[in-house]
C-alpha cells in the first residue's frame, strides 16, 4: 500500500510554492481582492500544481535508474521502489487529467493551452533536451516565465514588459545558479555538467543578476506611485543572500535554498509586506 508521505514526496508538494508566481499579475494588477478574479487565479494554481506534478512523476519514472545512483535522489519513492512504475503512471494520469480537466471546465483555452505547453517542452526535456547545454538551462527558466504568463492568462490581465524581463532574468540566475551549484558539489550526477565550467556559469550568473535589478527599476517607475523605487535595495539585498547560498553547501534548487535559509525567508516577507502596503494602502 502507497504510504502518503511518499505520494507527497513525489508529487513535489513542497514545489507548489513556485506556482504561487501565477498570483502576480492580479496582485500587481492592483485586483488581488476581486472575487471573482481571486476564485480564477486560485482555480489555475491548482491546475498548474497538478501538471507540475505530473512532470514530476514522469521526470522521476523516465530517471529511476540513473537516480538509484545519486547520493540523494536514489531515496525518491520511484527510484527506491516505494512507489511502482505503473503507481507513478497511475498518478500521472490522475494529475493530467484532473489538470485538463478543471482547466476546459472553469478558465480559458489560452490556459489550457499553456499548460499542455508546459507539459510538452517537460517531456522533451525530460527525454532528451536535459543533455543538451544551454537549452538545458532555458527550459529550467522557462517552467518560471510560463507560470506568469499562465497567470496573467488566467485573469485576463497584461502582463507589462518590464516585469516579463524581471521574470526571464531572474528565472536564467536561478537555472545557471542551480547547474552552478551540480558542478561543484555532484559533478558526476548529469551528463550536461561536462559541457559547463564554473567560469562560465559564474558570469553569465551574474549579468544576470544585474538585468534583474535594471529590470525591476525599470518596472518600479511604471506605477503612477514612485514610492516603489524604494523597494530596489531590498530586492538587491534578496538577491546577495541567494547567491552567497548558491555559492555555498546549498543543493541549488531554487525552493531549498529559500525554504532552508531562514534569513532569506524573513528579508522575503517583509519585502512582500512592504510591497503589498504600497500596492493597497
Amino acid at each position: 500500500m502507497i504510504q502518503m508521505r511518499d505520494v507527497v514526496k513525489l508529487l513535489r508538494v513542497k514545489h507548489y510554492i513556485k506556482n504561487l508566481l501565477i498570483f502576480i499579475p492580479l496582485f500587481f494588477a492592483g485586483k488581488i481582492f476581486d472575487r471573482n478574479l481571486l476564485e480564477k487565479a486560485f482555480i489555475g494554481f491548482v491546475c498548474f500544481c497538478l501538471i507540475s506534478s505530473a512532470v514530476y512523476i514522469l521526470n522521476d519514472i523516465q530517471d529511476r535508474e540513473k537516480d538509484r545512483l545519486h547520493p540523494k535522489k536514489k531515496m525518491r519513492p520511484i527510484a527506491s521502489g516505494s512507489i511502482s512504475v505503473k503507481q507513478g503512471i497511475g498518478l500521472f494520469i490522475s494529475c493530467f487529467v484532473g489538470s485538463t480537466l478543471l482547466s476546459l471546465l472553469c478558465l480559458n483555452g489560452i490556459s489550457l493551452f499553456i499548460i499542455l505547453l508546459y507539459l510538452v517542452i517537460n517531456i522533451a526535456y525530460s527525454i532528451k533536451l536535459k543533455n543538451k547545454p544551454i537549452i538545458d538551462i532555458v527550459i529550467l527558466a522557462s517552467g518560471f516565465v510560463m507560470r506568469i504568463i499562465y497567470g496573467g492568462a488566467v485573469v485576463d490581465i497584461p502582463i507589462s514588459k518590464w516585469l516579463y524581463l524581471v521574470v526571464v532574468s531572474g528565472a536564467l540566475f536561478m537555472g545557471l545558479g542551480k547547474r552552478r551549484n551540480e558542478l561543484t558539489q555532484q559533478k558526476n550526477t548529469r551528463e550536461v555538467l561536462k559541457y559547463y565550467t564554473e567560469t562560465f556559469l559564474d558570469k553569465n550568473m551574474y549579468v544576470c543578476f544585474s538585468l534583474i535589478i535594471v529590470f525591476y527599476a525599470m518596472w518600479t517607475l511604471e506605477f503612477t506611485d514612485s514610492k516603489m523605487i524604494w523597494t530596489v535595495p531590498t530586492l538587491i539585498i534578496i538577491l546577495m543572500k541567494y547567491s552567497m547560498d548558491i555559492e555555498g553547501d546549498s543543493d541549488g534548487d531554487p525552493v531549498n535554498v529559500l525554504l532552508q535559509d531562514k534569513i532569506l525567508i524573513v528579508i522575503t516577507i517583509l519585502y512582500a509586506i512592504c510591497i503589498f502596503a504600497m500596492m493597497y494602502f
